[in-house]
């Protein structure tokens, strides 16, 4: 009887349990070079389906559900894979104004077409695999079911199949500049109602491999959120930003007849996270540029604001001509191309220092003429940049772009987003559009953190997002720590408008802030290497023109680069120290900086070319202002250069070849 019962419950199991409860193989993707693998599964029963990332044959993201929640649709979740279809690139871009002259775009493809269980609602899967990442995103084709969608979230997470130590911003809200401080963390700590922002950074528990996660191509579409998981696992669920004007409708709404498409989620992969500083692949999943871009140009522009060189009243009289011309000169002098004009140029009807909106952005104040000023600075071969309020701009977008051209301002820097949700990124693209018809460049500040949105358009020519310079007038956050982990972190993604340079170096015990003649917490040679090791195709001069006239130090600052044919990652540890080297033509610069501990470097040579190069060296000196100045007549591939650095300082190496 018992055997008798036991084939009756199989017989009948087998009646219930539908066909595709048999689980089909997985589709696997492979990196070109072979280290990395992703493997996809189709859904088990009611589970949504799931994807894995391997490097090395070590599992660094364990099977993680895949998909999207939209409003009003229920059950919209567990799917079958009905095909799929294999591709594999590579090309080599040209690029613009960047850490490198051109990128290689090289990866495999599948995209992996997936049918609802149920209801037939069908959705596409784009997995790229490539030597330093993964990337996948969605596709929700246009289809009877979907003629409109509001998207509350996406399901996406990224478990992770052990503790992990890692590094984030715990922004805790979505309403903010995105300038903090990325803290170590383990993956363990992380709780549901945390919320992180773009880039996270973490290490295996083998140290074998160093990732990244976040996103790319952000279009139509809110920002990006890591918080921890709902079920108390380990690793991150997504939050995508919820839209502004109605939160209730959730994160995405789309009511037009074309695909909804995800931006790509991105995992970011290698040794060491150093060796993601040199990555194009956040660049590599936005598209190309639509028109010619070689107007574009990068460089230093000297700045109006951290010194705080015009005060307002009842101190001063604000800006004047004359004190505006002052740094239009500094500028030409010392061979930048751009002033940077901060706020306080516009018209305002009553003063107001805490009514920054309280201004006209298509009208001058009334000592100032900015035809003057423009052409003042065009016979000294310097273009102006303008500040701009976002929301002001918002409102008069085209006249005042159209206003800006036609006095022949060079660029703007637009502030106060504070913002990424859908509304707020078609906002960034706007600006673009327009920005880019007119050939201004654009600065981005408390901005979103980057998606490569600077790869479609390189007149984004650099961007905020990141806890710079300007925390100095007001507190003691920024610290020698502090600036050694952004490298490793926010820079990733894309370019910080840090604006280092700052002159008034003091030891941090000796520290105090205020806002004007601010000062800095580390030594004047880890300044000097900020403009090495941060990339920033524009780079904001931060200090007082009579503070770098008086400096020979200043020398280096004045012949660096902001724009590079090539970058290397040399040595460091995330909020320890970094060592990074460029190159633009045949020269070579290599930045290192260090927190609070001293510490010696040794510097391969191995990058340089062929041949023999002058080295000058800039290092520590005894006090926080003093820089010391070395020349080395001969030096090749295969030396060593050992650098001597103080606590909370830096070094920097100019190679030049030509030595015989």
């Amino acid at each position: 009887m018992t055997m008798i019962y036991r084939a009756m419950a199989a017989a009948l199991a087998m009646a219930s349990h539908p066909a595709w409860a048999q689980q089909p193989a997985p589709v696997e993707l492979l990196s070109p070079d072979g280290v990395i693998k992703i493997a996809l599964d189709a859904s088990a029963g009611d589970a949504p389906p799931t994807y894995r990332i391997e490097r090395h044959g070590e599992t660094v993201i364990a099977p993680s559900p895949l998909g999207l929640d939209i409003l009003y649709t229920k059950n919209f979740g567990a799917f079958d894979f009905t095909g799929n279809t294999r591709r594999s690139v590579d090309v080599v871009h040209k690029l613009t104004a960047t850490k490198a002259s051109s990128a290689r775009d090289h990866f495999n493809e599948v995209v992996i077409s997936m049918t609802e269980r149920g209801d037939g609602r069908r959705m596409d899967l784009i997995v790229r695999a490539y030597d330093d990442g993964v990337a996948f995103r969605y596709r929700l084709p246009v289809q009877p079911q979907f003629q409109s969608v509001s998207l509350m979230n996406e399901r996406t997470q990224f478990n992770f199949p052990t503790d992990y130590n890692c590094y984030g911003f715990n922004t805790g809200r979505m309403d903010l500049s995105h300038e903090g401080m990325y803290e170590p963390v383990k993956s363990s700590a992380i709780r549901w109602y945390h919320l992180y922002d773009p880039p996270f950074t973490c290490k295996t528990a083998s140290g074998k491999t160093s990732f990244l996660l976040t996103e790319a191509d952000l279009t139509d579409y809110g920002g990006l959120y890591l918080r921890g998981r709902m079920d108390g696992g380990l690793g991150m669920a997504t939050q995508v930003s919820l839209r502004w004007d109605n939160r209730r409708l959730g994160a995405i709404r789309d009511i037009s007849k074309e695909d909804l498409v995800t931006p790509w989620r991105v995992v970011m992969l290698a040794d060491h996270a150093g060796d993601l500083i040199p990555s194009n692949l956040i660049g590599n999943l936005n598209p190309q540029p639509k028109t010619d871009m070689s107007w574009v140009k990068a460089g230093k522009a000297a700045w109006d604001w951290w010194s705080d060189p015009h005060p307002a009243p009842p101190a001063g009289e604000g800006m004047t001509m004359a004190s505006i011309k002052r740094f239009i000169d500094f500028a030409a002098e010392s061979g930048f191309p751009y002033l940077m004009l901060d706020e306080g140029w516009s018209f305002r009807p009553v003063y107001d220092p805490n009514n920054l909106s309280n201004a006209d952005i298509l009208k001058v104040r009334p000592n100032l003429d900015m035809p003057g000023l423009v052409e003042y600075a065009r016979k000294k071969n310097v273009g102006i940049l303008l500040w701009v309020q976002w929301d002001l701009l918002d409102k008069k977008l085209v006249p005042a772009f159209d206003l800006y051209a036609s006095w022949g301002i060079k660029g703007v820097k637009i502030d106060f987003m504070d913002r990424d949700d859908q509304e707020m990124v078609g906002f960034f693209h706007r600006v673009m559009d327009e920005a880019t018809k007119r050939k201004l460049l654009v600065n981005m500040h408390s901005a979103y953190h980057p998606t490569g949105m600077n790869r479609t358009y390189p007149n984004y020519i650099t961007q905020e997002g990141v806890m710079g310079a300007e925390y100095n007038k007001w507190g003691n956050a920024i610290t020698s720590r502090h600036n050694v982990t952004i490298p490793f972190t926010r820079m990733v993604l894309g370019p910080i408008d840090y604006t280092p340079g700052g002159f008034r170096n003091v030891d941090p015990k000796d520290f105090k802030f205020h806002w004007n003649a601010p000062e800095v917490q580390t030594t004047r040679a880890h300044q000097l290497a900020m403009f090495v090791v941060y990339e920033s195709p524009l780079q904001s001069v931060a200090d007082n023109p009579d503070l770098y006239r008086a400096a020979p130090e200043f020398d280096f600052i004045k012949a660096v680069p902001a724009d590079w044919d090539e970058t290397r990652f040399i040595a460091g540890d995330i909020g320890e120290y970094v060592v990074v080297a460029r190159r633009k033509g045949r020269d070579w610069y290599v930045g290192a900086m260090t927190n609070e501990a001293g510490r010696t470097i040794d510097v391969p040579l191995g990058f340089l070319g062929d041949g023999r190069f002058a080295a000058q060296l800039w290092t520590d000196g005894e006090a926080p202002t003093a820089v010391v100045r070395d020349q080395r007549a001969a030096v090749a591939r295969g030396d060593t250069l050992t650098l001597k650095l103080a606590p909370n300082g830096g070094a920097t190496i100019r190679l030049t070849p030509g030595t015989k």
